[in-house]
């Protein structure tokens, strides 16, 4: 079997990201303000409005540049800012700063929800004294939320006349069963947060429909990847559905670790923007990729396996995945895409890849544990061959992607001034 790590796939250019610990303020006594106000992002962006994991990110992006635009401001921006610098006084709350900040973009995005974020703001800001230090934290999260929607204006989200190409020969993408959808096309045109061009990454394309590594994906991913596969293990089908649940390596385990590794306020927001920002553009990066290749899932691609002119392979009409597939199409791998770019930018932030984490996962049921941010990744890659809803190839370009777009937004955003 085929295995990609981490480290393999990152060759290009050497970089080390250091984390610099500059409180230009005190330290809040409670929690911190930017694993909070993370939390109540997920509340907003995903348990209520139900964003799908290609459309989360560029919300997550948003909030939590414009958070670290404010932490950092208020720190003494030891760090290169995202988009500004307000000016800022001793003493001014990096809470409030960070509560306004993530409120002021949430309600801009979720106008509806307005009631409910304003009942989490001002739970935070009750915490918090009256005083100059207040209002001026106040100040600082207002403008920096308010730079990152006028950046997003016009940026090609939910643009409507932007669509899938769909077809009916062989290799190319259509709907799938059981929902038959297609969603999500206008991510792979969206504007790019950092990256200048969203097909900067571009790949060599899926193997040929008449080669010896597609009968290998096909016939791997048939044999493991079925609902009814009788050689896939217990322990398989579990990551399969707990790597499906992305309440995990989006939010849920950037939150662990800020926890886990004491990091303060204005850690914890560089470390949530970069992975944030980075991920929003190797979404981006990878939708231009479904889009340029629009190559066809598993699912179809294994019923339909006698005329696909590969002689190595063989067709199953009632063939399912385990997972149900995702609307759009296999090439490349938008989940692979997004773990790999997270878990480099950890990796590069903590300047080490050993680190532990564990999650549990509703879905499954199981609470996974990895001993490195590699361990994980390595898996993933296999999870989504396991639920049948991936390719290998689209897999392994998946990652080389996601790193590729990590090293680039890391080395151009995010560092030491």
């Amino acid at each position: 079997m085929r295995r990609i790590s981490l480290f393999a796939a990152s060759a290009t250019v050497a970089l080390v990201v250091t984390t610099l610990v500059t409180p230009a303020a005190a330290e809040a006594s409670g929690p911190n303000a930017v694993v909070v106000w993370n939390s109540n992002a997920q509340t907003a962006i995903y348990e209520v409005a139900r964003q799908g994991p290609y459309v989360a990110p560029r919300s997550f992006a948003m909030v939590q540049g414009a958070v670290y635009d404010a932490v950092n401001a208020i720190a003494g921006t030891p760090y290169q800012p995202y988009l500004i610098s307000p000016r800022s006084h001793r003493g001014d709350s990096a809470d409030a700063a960070v509560a306004t900040a993530a409120h002021r973009v949430l309600v801009s995005i979720f106008p509806a929800q307005t009631a409910s974020l304003d009942a989490m703001y001002a739970e935070s800001l009750a915490a918090i004294p009256d005083g100059r230090g207040k209002s001026g934290g106040i100040a600082v999260g207002t403008q920096t939320a308010d730079a990152m929607i006028a950046a997003r204006v016009d940026d090609g989200a939910f643009d409507p006349s932007d669509a899938w190409t769909a077809g009916t020969t062989p290799g190319v993408w259509r709907p799938t069963p059981p929902t038959n959808a297609s969603d999500g096309a206008w991510v792979g045109s969206l504007r790019s947060f950092v990256i200048p061009r969203n097909d900067m990454f571009r790949t060599s394309g899926p193997p040929a429909l008449t080669s010896r590594q597609y009968a290998r994906d096909v016939n791997e991913v048939k044999a493991i990847g079925g609902v009814t596969s009788a050689v896939r293990t217990q322990d398989q089908t579990e990551a399969a559905i707990w790597w499906h649940d992305r309440r995990l390596t989006e939010w849920a385990i950037k939150r662990q670790l800020a926890e886990t590794q004491h990091l303060n306020t204005l850690q914890t927001a560089r470390m949530f923007a970069m992975a944030d920002v980075a991920n929003a553009d190797s979404l981006i990066a990878c939708f231009n990729e479904k889009k340029h290749w629009s190559f066809w899932r598993p699912v179809t691609a294994v019923q339909e396996a006698s005329n696909d002119g590969n002689p190595a392979t063989t067709g199953d009409p009632a063939w399912m995945p385990l997972l149900v597939t995702p609307p759009f199409p296999d090439y490349t791998s938008g989940h692979t895409c997004s773990t790999a770019t997270i878990m480099t930018t950890l990796r590069m932030f903590f300047g080490r890849d050993d680190i532990p984490f564990s999650a549990y996962s509703a879905d499954s049921g199981t609470t996974r544990n990895f001993d490195s941010f590699s361990a994980a990744l390595d898996e993933v890659v296999e999870a989504r061959i396991w639920g049948g809803v991936h390719f290998r190839a689209a897999d392994e370009q998946g990652v080389r992607i996601g790193n590729g777009v990590a090293y680039y937004v890391l080395s151009h955003e995010f560092r030491r001034r």
